[in-house]
């Protein structure tokens, strides 16, 4: 007897899981429609914007809930890109990014909460340069879903954040002879994401909760 309960309790738990499974939806981030932009002050007079041109990630949502959704986002770090290449390759080197090193960025949420009317703010953690930090995101959509020509549900969302480099071991730089330094502290992050579903049978309502 003692047993069959035994047995009749793990199936239980096992069919649990296995639903649990089937109501999670997971859609691909487009890195074709994915920008990842970001902007720091340059010598205390102008702005330096550039970007980072290889990016993916997974976001994965269960039910309908949005505070229940999950993100991952990788990006090239060796990919950044300010139409410069003196300066890119300056900011691959061991004096920023040292994508020998440290060849991705990589960004793992852990919470949503409301802000507002189609507004959120997206806590997780930030890994730069081999250094991880809390980050809030805040984040406007997602949009409507659409159909592309394919059959792919599709949704787009906006992002934005500040962060300091110098909390991911950034600390290079240099002090100019008229006072300030030659590249500011704050870096603005702005980012514009896509994300992809493809038809199949896990597609289903989840898919609002992105």
């Amino acid at each position: 007897m003692r047993n069959r309960i035994m047995a009749s309790a793990v199936a239980a738990c096992f069919v649990a899981l296995m639903a649990s499974f089937a109501c999670a939806d997971t859609w691909d981030i487009d890195p074709v429609h994915t920008s990842v932009q970001f902007s720091v002050r340059h010598m205390t007079i102008s702005n330096v914007r550039g970007e980072f041109t290889k990016v993916s990630g997974k976001v994965v949502s269960e039910g309908n809930d949005p505070k229940q959704v999950r993100i991952e986002a990788t990006i090239d770090a060796s990919s950044i890109s300010t139409q410069q290449p003196k300066r890119d390759a300056d900011l691959r080197s061991p004096n920023f990014l040292d994508v020998a090193n440290y060849p991705t960025v990589v960004f793992k949420s852990k919470k949503i909460e409301p802000a507002g009317p189609g507004k959120w703010e997206l806590i997780g953690d930030l890994t730069i340069h081999g250094v991880t930090k809390e980050v809030t995101l805040r984040v406007e959509g997602p949009s409507e879903q659409v159909k592309d020509p394919y059959g792919n549900l599709r949704v787009g969302a906006h992002a934005t954040t500040i962060i300091n480099r110098k909390d991911f071991g950034l600390t290079w730089n240099r002090v100019l002879e008229t006072g300030g330094v030659l590249v500011g502290e704050q870096v603005a992050i702005t980012i514009d994401v896509e994300a992809v579903r493809k038809p199949g049978p896990a597609a289903g309502a989840a898919a609002g909760a992105l």
